[in-house]
């Protein structure tokens, strides 16, 4: 009896690494059980939010045409008035044009660099507003 006791026992023998595992196995099994109840819980929160925005989002694709005919009409107005003669005049005199603005930043630029003395002198071939008050 006892050899068939030693028999079984030494067949049954696990290595010390499996025993291991297989004590921490209820707790592996507990911790798997709390994450899939956390990553249920945060699907579950994502489809209320994603139910929440569907109508933003129909909302959205049913204006984003409507926006796109309207700045269509914008660009084509644009175009309809600066092909007018004389307006390109008055823009520029308005200052309303796009290649003015870009000059008037080069020439900002160069005017930031200089010295404290230079900042009160007025630029070449322009009063500064003292000079004009003062005549």
């Amino acid at each position: 009896m006892e050899t068939a006791q030693a028999v079984v026992s030494g067949a049954m023998r696990l290595p010390p690494a499996s025993a291991q595992f297989a004590a921490q196995l209820p707790d592996l099994l507990e911790n798997l059980v709390v994450a899939t109840e956390r990553l249920n819980t945060t699907i579950d929160r994502m489809e209320r939010y994603i139910a929440l925005t569907d109508p933003m989002f129909r909302t959205m694709d049913r204006l984003l045409p409507q926006l796109e005919a309207l700045i269509a009409t914008g660009n084509d107005v644009f175009a309809g008035v600066s092909s007018i003669p004389g307006v390109a005049t008055l823009s520029r005199l308005a200052g309303l044009s796009s290649g003015d603005r870009d000059e008037a930043n080069t020439a900002e630029a160069p005017a930031a660099r200089t010295k404290a003395g230079d900042a009160d002198k007025p630029a070449p071939g322009k009063q500064s507003s003292r000079s004009s008050r003062r005549q």
